[in-house]
């Protein structure tokens, strides 16, 4: 049996009361919002008013649908599982009957979605998708512990569930750990609140002791959901804390240190964010640059300080050059609880977050409505460009995701441990998109059209794409992979961007319309790109076209 696709139209007055601010954030809102908004870059969509469940956890499928999920023992949510499938719990806390779905897939193609049903507790889980596409999502609380799941996505039209493994399970139990694919197709899984291991999937080996995150570990627990970069040298990137190290994962061997990043902790719960910088061709895609921005001042979170101001600095590192030092920028506030989303452009989105606080339940305040645009090409001190606030605050346990259009989903934000819709921020069901500069109706002309393209590309292979435009193409037309990574807790779990070598675009003789053809060369090798699927992106002159889904394998 397919269940219908369902849109949600319940009152935004019943659900959404006007929350009380605090006085000097109300006037300043009034007063930015009316003053400057309307001259400052991008857009931001209402898309649904009621989602039903708070996405704390947010994943974009290669059929261009969205997975949303949230925590089971949350109580009810305002989404109701078909067919009165309810879920029974004994020992669950709240609704040991459960009739209400803690995971969706929307689809923005028609702004709908449908419940999906999850088994065991999410809360602070990992994710990351295998190489044919499978959504493998791990751990969590209390019967999650331990628990590892599937989903395996289909198009919007057809229907596709979660599925949870009952013969095989996680070797320990991880909560806060970061999932990473690796060249060889498996998932790294590191780390988690007490555990300083490393374990893989599928299993192939025994549970690998990892004692860095014992070493960095502090009084409030300043090492869990490391950030973790899978290098083009084949080697992992990991930060926590203030403290970051180049990890062979093949023979266990730390092979390097890199210096300590000044500013306080930046991991949770004192939650910056983190990205990987573009592999590009123009560096042979040797060349990995990391960029780690915004945290909590040491001590807020042990003491719910929610007025202390947060870090707004951003430490910038060339990772492959083991004799790079951090470069240290300035961000045009300070910044916790903020998601990097790296565009088709290579252009990084810090979006959502506080100024003020750390991150976990009900300790922020004051909301960063704007978001920022970091252009990593720019020269030093001119890299930070602030964009048109949204209206809605998103705090913890919010998340922001690329779609194959180019405008980024943002959903989820629930400050505290239930549904609480009073009070100065909300829990959040509204879905919202914003649209970058580059979808600005201005640039509508320089927008490509991808016409063809492979399904498949090999490492190494050439391979042709077929372009048209609204007006002549004068520069190199641009092909950028992207991958679909697991956006949770300020960090997006296997985020990169790949730029191809490419050919000049060559136009196409016949047909009095413009379409040109661009010579590309797939990824080297599984170092920079692992085998998965990736949402390709032809860019002209900084604009990207909606996305074709090509499968990168050996």
């Amino acid at each position: 049996m397919i269940f219908p696709l369902l849109e949600l139209t319940t009152s935004a007055a019943m659900l959404f009361p006007v929350p009380r601010f605090r006085l000097c954030f109300f006037f300043f809102f009034v007063f930015f919002h009316a003053v400057n908004s309307q001259n400052l870059p991008g857009k931001w969509d209402l898309l649904m008013e009621n989602a039903g469940i708070c996405s704390m956890h947010t994943a974009v499928t290669r059929f261009g649908t969205v997975v949303l999920l949230e925590r089971t023992n949350n109580g009810p949510t305002q989404l109701k599982l078909p067919g009165n499938k309810c879920r029974f719990d004994p020992n669950e806390r709240v609704l040991k009957r459960d009739c209400y779905a803690h995971s969706a897939l929307y689809d923005p193609a028609t702004n709908r979605l449908r419940p999906l049903r999850i088994q065991t507790d999410t809360w602070c889980s990992s994710g990351q998708f295998l190489p044919d596409g499978t959504l493998l999502q791990t751990g969590g609380d209390f019967d999650g512990f331990r628990k590892i799941r599937q989903f395996r996505p289909c198009p919007a039209d057809q229907l596709c569930d979660w599925v949870e493994l009952n013969h095989t399970e996680l070797e320990f139990g991880r909560w806060y750990a970061t999932n990473q694919l690796l060249p060889d197709g498996r998932v790294i899984i590191i780390g988690g609140r007490a555990a300083h291991s490393i374990e893989f999937y599928p299993s192939s080996l025994p549970l690998v002791q990892f004692p860095f995150l014992a070493e960095v570990q502090d009084p409030q627990m300043d090492n869990l959901y490391p950030y973790v970069h899978l290098l083009p040298n084949g080697h992992l990137f990991i930060f926590a804390n203030t403290r970051s190290i180049l990890y062979d994962y093949a023979s266990n061997r730390i092979l390097h240190e890199y210096p300590k990043l000044e500013g306080g902790p930046r991991s949770y719960p004192s939650a910056g964010s983190s990205v990987m910088l573009p592999i590009t061709a123009a560096y042979g895609h040797t060349r990995a640059e990391v960029l780690v921005c915004g945290g909590a001042a040491y001590g807020a979170f042990i003491k719910n300080d929610v007025d202390s101001p947060t870090q707004g600095t951003c430490g910038r590192i060339v990772a492959t050059d083991l004799k790079a030092s951090w470069q240290l920028e300035m961000m045009p506030s300070g910044r916790i609880m903020g998601d990097m989303v790296m565009l088709p452009t290579g252009e990084v989105l810090i979006i959502n977050g506080a100024q003020t606080g750390s991150q976990g339940f009900d300790k922020a305040s004051n909301p960063c409505l704007n978001p920022v645009l970091y252009r990593p090409d720019a020269v030093l001190g001119l890299r930070f460009m602030t964009l048109t606030p949204t209206t809605v605050p998103r705090m913890y346990h919010s998340t922001a995701v690329l779609l194959p259009d180019g405008r980024v989903l943002v959903a989820g934000s629930n400050p505290h441990y239930s549904y609480k819709f009073n009070g100065n921020f909300p829990t959040e069901l509204r879905l919202e998109a914003f649209s970058p500069e580059y979808l600005s109706p201005d640039r509508a002309n320089l927008r490509p059209l991808v016409l063809e393209a492979p399904e498949e590309v090999r490492y190494g292979a050439g391979f042709t794409v077929v372009v048209e435009t609204a007006i002549p193409v004068v520069s190199v037309v641009e092909v950028n992979l992207a991958s679909a990574p697991f956006a949770t807790h300020s960090f997006s779990q296997g985020q990169r961007l790949v730029k191809l070598a490419v050919s000049p675009a060559v136009p196409m003789a016949g047909g009095g319309r413009l379409r040109y053809t661009i010579s590309c060369t797939a990824p080297p090798s599984a170092n920079v790109a692992p085998p998965s699927y990736y949402m390709m992106f032809a860019v002209n002159q900084g604009v990207p076209s909606v996305a074709k889904w090509v499968r990168v394998s050996h």
